[in-house]
């Protein structure tokens, strides 16, 4: 491993980090992970097994992705971001096998979001602060903060708070405090 990472980072034998990788202190990659050059990784995350982290892509600090998760060039998850196994990740609005204009469109995901298993974020989504994203949903447009949403596509169901909990089902009206 010649990345930067911490003294006290777990890196299971079967994965691989690149040269040029940033890796926080505390932080535990698994089986199989790959954690490409220039990616950036916080302090006490754990990613899971097969999880991509591609050059440039940036995770904060107390971040867990779970398995089989690929985070692509372009995409920005903040601190306590819960990410659930499969969920995908894009960074291209037009693919084509053979586009030399290819262009990253980035994604955000805000601190405290938590995002289900098998769920599908297109690109160019900003997913507010502690939001929840359903497992299985396809989210085409950007979340709320504390906003939870669901479906193909994602539509609002209510909104939760900074643990999660459902704390209204008007999708139009967030809570007042």
């Amino acid at each position: 491993m010649n990345s930067d990472a911490a003294p006290d980072v777990f890196v299971h034998p079967s994965a691989e980090v690149d040269e040029g990788a940033k890796i926080g202190a505390g932080t535990k990659v698994w089986h199989l992970a790959h954690i490409r050059s220039s990616a950036t990784i916080g302090a006490n995350c754990v990613i899971g097994r097969n999880v991509y982290v591609d050059a440039g892509a940036v995770v904060g600090d107390l971040v867990k992705i779970q398995n089989n998760v690929s985070v692509y060039q372009g995409v920005t998850i903040e601190d306590e971001v819960f990410v659930g196994p499969c969920a995908v990740f894009t960074n291209d609005l037009r693919p084509r096998a053979q586009n030399p204009d290819w262009e990253i469109t980035p994604t955000v995901v805000r601190r405290g979001a938590s995002i289900g298993a098998n769920a599908t974020l297109v690109c160019g989504v900003e997913i507010g602060e502690y939001a929840m994203i359903a497992a299985g949903s396809v989210v085409t447009k950007s979340v709320a903060p504390y906003q939870l949403v669901a479906g193909n596509p994602a539509r609002p169901k209510g909104w939760v708070d900074a643990k999660g909990q459902i704390v209204s089902r008007d999708p139009e009206r967030p809570p007042t405090a």
